[in-house]
């Protein structure tokens, strides 16, 4: 007898995550270990609790499912479109591994579809990048989450933060004058300019206007602008719990 998620009795209560968590074992083609279920529910219960699970309008979990093609399932909005994955660079652990060449996710979210002055980008890295040009942040065409560190034309000031780390990182803009930067648990406040963004769709692992990366993401996030201390908190929190239940 195969058990299916039910809301409530087995410790998954938000709906967003039961309909997630059938919907990437309906890719997998088979059921997901209960701590791993348990992990992305705890992720929506947190977000929630923190006011900024709302301005999360495009977000994928690039781990914790069986297959790659779980691992594109969209926690929220709509599935990214895969140029050139293959399943040999899916783990369930750590995430997906580009290339630096032709690998790549387009997010199927268009760059202007959030406020000019209002909106967010993260990625979680775990596996830095020895090819191409690390940006989190506004490109020059579009909006482009890439891998993370350094930024394009419009938010010049991110560059001084060219170190390479893993983990959370993020950009948030709450004010046409300013944006935030975080990465290793920290906030960097810019002053900067907004300008407005194209209607290209933000990118994942390339930059919208050319240049690929070899890192390795588990987790990205697209919308409005929120708390990236606390969204770093609950993806941390989520990318430790889908490591220790996987066997």
């Amino acid at each position: 007898m195969t058990l299916r998620w039910v809301p409530g009795w087995n410790g998954l209560t938000e709906p967003e995550a039961v309909s997630y968590v059938a919907a990437v074992e309906a890719a997998d083609g088979q059921d997901l270990e209960f701590g791993v279920a348990r992990a992305i529910n705890d992720f929506v219960v947190g977000c929630k609790s923190d006011g900024i699970w709302d301005a999360i309008k495009a977000c994928c979990i690039l781990a914790g499912a069986r297959t790659l093609s779980g691992a594109l399932v969209p926690l929220v909005g709509t599935a990214p479109t895969n140029y050139n994955f293959v399943s040999g660079d899916y783990d369930r652990e750590t995430g997906l591994k580009g290339d630096g060449s032709t690998k790549y996710l387009n997010s199927n979210r268009a760059g202007n579809a959030d406020p000019t002055s209002d909106f967010h980008l993260s990625t979680y890295q775990t596996e830095v990048f020895t090819t191409g040009i690390g940006i989190i942040g506004e490109d020059t065409a579009s909006r482009s989450v890439i891998y993370t560190l350094g930024v394009s034309a419009r938010t010049v000031g991110l560059q001084a933060l060219t170190t390479a780390v893993t983990g959370f990182l993020g950009v948030s803009r709450p004010l046409s004058t300013e944006y935030t930067a975080r990465l290793s648990g920290s906030n960097n406040v810019f002053s900067d300019s907004a300008s407005a963004p194209s209607a290209t769709n933000t990118t994942v692992f390339r930059r919208a206007s050319g240049g690929n990366v070899d890192s390795r993401l588990s987790f990205y996030s697209i919308g409005e602008s929120l708390d990236l201390a606390k969204l770093d908190t609950r993806v941390s929190n989520l990318m430790t719990a889908i490591g220790a239940a996987i066997p």
